[in-house]
Parts: C-alpha cells; structure tokens; sequence
C-alpha cells in the first residue's frame, strides 16, 4: 500500500521570484554543489527552462555505508538516484508541476506533484508525494524511511531557495 504525505513551504518573497530563481540553471548548480558536501556526485544531467514551463533531471549518488541500516538490507551496491522535476508555465494564481525520482533496480517508486502559489506574506510551494515500495514485511518502514527523508530534504530544499533568491535576485 502506498503512503503519502504534503509538504508545504512558505516563502517571503512572490512566486514569481521563485518562479524565476528555479527558471536559471544556474539555480540548480548551485544547489547541486551544496548536495556535494553530503554525497561527492551531484549534477545537473539535464536542464530546460522556455515557455512551456521548466524541467529539470538531477542525479546524485549515495554510498551503500551512508545508508540507513534498513536500506542497506535492500540494496547491495551505491544507491544513484534520478529525479525530475517540472513545473509549467508560469500562472500567477497556481503554477502547477511533477516530480519523481527512481532508483536503478530500485525496490519501489515515489512519484508527486507540486504547486506554487501566492499568499498574504509572500508564496507557498505544496508537494504531495506518494511512496510504494514492493518488498514484503519491510515495504511500510522503508516507505516511512523515504517519507522521513523527504520532509528533511524538502525543508533543507526550502532554506536553500530562499537563501539562493536573497542572494541572487
């Protein structure tokens, strides 16, 4: 069975700020160096920003022995992870997007979508993501180890945005 969870993050500046620091790749690179101190092989593998929205496709290898006890049971080598993200083109009321992430051989999928959207103090982006994982007896605990992680990502994803647009924009 999957397992879902919504994370919201607030931000003080106008989605269309947002909008924009995520248009430039460069927003991406930065980000992606950021992820080097924790896993050394992070990158951009593909980058597209123009009228029809944005899509970008990060990958970024953990080692094995950084793994979580559970999840080395699972996988015998490095984990790299592929994640696309998208978000169309820019809709001042509600600016809509995917997001997914797969793992080679990996024992299951997170997939989800995102929204951006103005508020009285700045933007919010909301993603809901879905987990399954297809191992019996361990797939609940690894699909709440993934949930776990995310929510550590996606915040850690949200001080850098608005770290990157004070800065940049």
């Amino acid at each position: 069975m999957a397992r879902r969870l919504s994370y919201s993050a607030r931000f003080t500046h106008p989605a269309e700020t947002l909008y924009q620091a995520q248009s430039t790749r460069q927003y991406w690179d930065d980000m992606m160096a950021g992820f080097q101190m924790i896993s050394p092989h992070c990158e951009v593998d593909d980058f597209t920003s123009d009228e029809t929205g944005l899509r970008v496709v990060l990958k970024q290898t953990i080692g094995r022995d950084q793994l979580p006890a559970l999840a080395q049971t699972v996988l015998m080598k490095d984990m790299v992870i592929t994640r696309e993200e998208s978000f169309g083109p820019f809709d001042p009321d509600n600016t809509k997007g995917n997001y997914n992430a797969s793992i080679p051989a990996g024992p299951g999928s997170l997939n989800g979508w995102q929204e951006l959207f103005p508020t009285e103090t700045g933007c919010t982006i909301r993603k809901t993501t879905e987990v399954k994982v297809f191992i019996p007896f361990v797939n609940g605990k690894l699909e709440q180890l993934m949930l776990v992680n995310l929510v550590d990502l996606f915040r850690a994803e949200a001080e850098y945005a608005a770290d990157w647009v004070k800065k940049n924009l």
